[in-house]
């Protein structure tokens, strides 16, 4: 996994985090959902990468 796909998938991770906040102060239940979504989708998408990395090292 190249630098970019980490910051990037770091990005909408945070994006995701921030997302939820809002939801949550704003006690808007639909809001945070998205947020904790986006933040799962963001986790897989790494654990991908980390997947394929270990495959090529071998």
């Amino acid at each position: 996994m190249g630098i970019g796909d980490k910051i990037k998938h770091g990005a909408e991770h945070l994006g995701g985090q921030a997302k939820e906040a809002t939801g949550e102060a704003t006690d808007n239940p639909d809001l945070e959902a998205e947020g904790q979504g986006d933040q799962v989708k963001a986790d897989a998408k790494k654990v991908g990468d980390d997947i394929k990395d270990a495959f090529k090292k071998d």
